[in-house]
């Protein structure tokens, strides 16, 4: 009795943590929309300057992901979640009483390094206290608890910098940041899981550096064009980067991402469906913002109502999903997902531009249970068919997917939004219909990998085993 109540709360600890440190990134990103504008006045700042407190963030954070999965499974993901979310609440300090926008930039990206650390490490968790058969449920909590925090993050910012100023919302990260803390302090996660690897810093170097420039190029997407010099520059080097870590990552001992995970059909079918969702839902709600407030006049308050319905079905969705997934196994599940984006994608493309309220808040609920379906999903498959020693680095392509797709998703958007129309020139209502359909399109391309995902979850034993020997003819 003793051992199953210990172990119960070992698996409760690592929930906690898990559910507390995502919620407080995704709070961290929408808390900060919302005090751009008070921040850029009382700073005295540029719009590009102000822009860069978000692009800093971003390229730190998706450059970083896998190598701090990878240094988690080194050296403890305990160490590495306790770590990171006492940097993150430290640099959120410091742009509390940040005297100027260079300093609110520089420590953003500060605050993205240790989020890169943190982030990985919260799935991790929870891939070593639960079994692979276990673990729709913990991951759908989390799933519906990132959704509360989105649904969450524009009332309580507004409340905050309305009453308190822009800084308060960078001072709240700091008591939730010492809290996440001590419950990590609490975790304890069994030493044979840890990976004893030699470290690869080249090929680390190399995949932050490709990562890097990738997201930066396709964050300048909607201010340089798909073929302006900037956009081609930062795309030849990407490629070029991307070549160059094949190569080394194919001569090197210890690669950055283990051969074994690299050839894994399950995890990379379901980072692939990430990328492409995550792309579509996040461009669209980029194209509902545009659509609401700036064509048809809405307030932040009546706009975020209309699309209000997408939170809510994704956090009742999660739990659904969960059991879905138990019953009907992973591809069915996935599949669903996908289809029912598409079809949401395609319903707002007819309706949010003439702004029909009871039209767009159906579409909407739509698209929240049908990301909430390919979230539980893969975030389950990629976190549950890796083997423990391998939770880190998995769960940084997660989180990288996760960061990249909604850029391609935004840049896509955007530039479907402007075209064939000059710079600066007021954009129709009618500009939302193929900039959703493009989107839709993307959407459409995770049918692909969703039907690469297992039809059923094998059994913890086997898929272990099939691992084992995966990485025995791997290496």
């Amino acid at each position: 009795m003793g051992v199953a109540v210990t172990a119960a709360l070992a698996r409760s600890a690592a929930l906690v943590a898990s559910v507390a440190g995502a919620m407080m990134v995704a709070l961290d990103g929408t808390l900060l929309l919302l005090a751009q504008p008070s921040l850029q006045r009382d700073l005295h700042a540029t719009m590009a300057q102000v822009q860069w407190t978000g692009t800093g963030y971003l390229v730190a954070v998706a450059a970083l992901l896998v190598v701090a999965g990878r240094l988690g499974d080194r050296y403890g993901h305990r160490r590495l979640l306790v770590a990171g979310v006492l940097g993150f609440g430290a640099a959120s300090a410091g742009i509390a009483v940040a005297p100027t926008i260079g300093w609110v930039v520089g420590l953003r990206v500060v605050q993205g390094v240790f989020g890169a650390l943190l982030q990985p490490a919260t799935l991790a968790l929870l891939r070593l206290r639960y079994p692979p058969e276990r673990l729709a449920a913990p991951v759908a909590v989390r799933t519906g608890a990132i959704g509360i925090a989105g649904a969450a993050g524009p009332l309580l910012g507004g409340v905050l910098v309305a009453h308190l100023g822009w800084r308060s919302v960078f001072v709240l990260n700091v008591p939730v940041a010492v809290g996440i803390a001590a419950v990590g302090f609490a975790v304890r996660v069994p030493a044979q899981h840890r990976r004893a690897t030699r470290a690869d810093p080249g090929g680390a170097l190399l995949l932050a550096a490709v990562l890097a420039l990738g997201v930066y190029t396709l964050v300048g997407v909607p201010a340089h064009g798909w073929s302006g010099p900037t956009t081609l520059l930062g795309a030849l080097g990407t490629a070029v980067g991307g070549a160059a870590l094949l190569a080394h990552e194919r001569r090197a001992a210890a690669p950055i991402v283990p051969r074994t995970v690299a050839v894994s059909r399950p995890v990379v079918a379901a980072i692939g469906l990430l990328l492409a969702t995550a792309g579509g839902l996040f461009g669209a709600l980029f194209v509902a913002t545009f659509c609401l407030q700036d064509v048809l006049g809405l307030d932040p308050l009546r706009a975020g109502l209309r699309v209000l319905p997408l939170t809510v079905l994704m956090v009742l969705g999660a739990p659904l999903s969960s059991l879905a997934l138990r019953r009907y196994g992973p591809r069915r599940v996935a599949t669903t997902g996908v289809v029912l984006v598409v079809l949401a994608l395609a319903g707002l493309a007819r309706f949010a531009p003439a702004g029909d309220g009871v039209a767009v808040g159906l579409t909407c609920a739509l698209l929240g249970a049908g990301f909430a379906a390919v979230l539980v999903t893969a975030t389950g498959t990629v976190v549950g068919d890796a083997p423990a020693g391998y939770a880190g680095v998995v769960g940084g392509l997660k989180q990288t997917a996760m960061n990249v797709g909604p850029t391609v998703g935004i840049a896509v958007a955007a530039s479907a939004l402007q075209a064939g129309r000059p710079a600066g020139a007021a954009l129709p209502a009618t500009a939302a219909t193929p900039a959703l359909l493009a989107l839709a399109g993307i959407a459409a391309a995770g049918l692909y990998p969703a039907l690469r995902l297992p039809a059923i979850r094998p059994r913890a034993g086997r898929q272990e085993d099939t691992w084992r020997r995966t990485t025995s003819s791997a290496s």
